[in-house]
């Protein structure tokens, strides 16, 4: 089992590099002077995931006025990733971090149980990032139908 801290507001977002389904390798650093939805997500396809997915897609334009640029990450190898993106018109980068080391230190990869079955999966959890690499929010296990409406409400509160 993970033994990871989960991170807190006021944290250094840790570094990564990833490689992403069709934007070649995305480092945080390719963020610094941005804002960035960072948010990570269990599996492409699965029905929450989708949700949450295509509301990012579609509130992309809203997040990006207010001036946040948006990044999911699964364990889900590229090739599904790109199946993901094609079939849902995705419009924002997906990362794989397919040893879910970035999970890890995230704090997202966890035990879980469902339905009396207990495995390690990443917890749907979502960070902001500002533009100096520091963790302002952190939404962590998440449900996915409403979050991208309630994390529009609270960046305009």
């Amino acid at each position: 089992m993970s033994d990871n801290p989960k991170l807190s507001v006021g944290d250094r977002a840790p570094d990564f590099e990833l490689d992403s389904d069709a934007h070649g390798p995305i480092a945080l650093d390719d963020f610094r002077g941005q804002r960035l939805v960072l948010y990570f997500y269990p599996q492409d396809m699965n029905p929450g995931c989708t949700t949450e997915a295509c509301d990012f897609r579609d509130h992309r334009d809203e997040l990006r006025e207010r001036g946040w640029e948006v990044v999911g990450i699964s364990t889900d190898p590229l090739e599904r990733h790109e199946e993901f993106r094609d079939k849902y018109d995705l419009n924002f980068p997906l990362l794989s971090d397919s040893d879910h080391e970035v999970a890890e230190r995230y704090g997202v990869w966890r035990e879980q149980t469902n339905f009396g079955r207990t495995y390690e999966d990443i917890v749907r959890s979502t960070f902001l990032i500002d533009e100096d690499g520091t963790i302002v929010d952190v939404r962590d296990d998440v449900r996915a139908t409403g979050h991208v409406e309630r994390l529009l409400s609270d960046l305009d509160a």
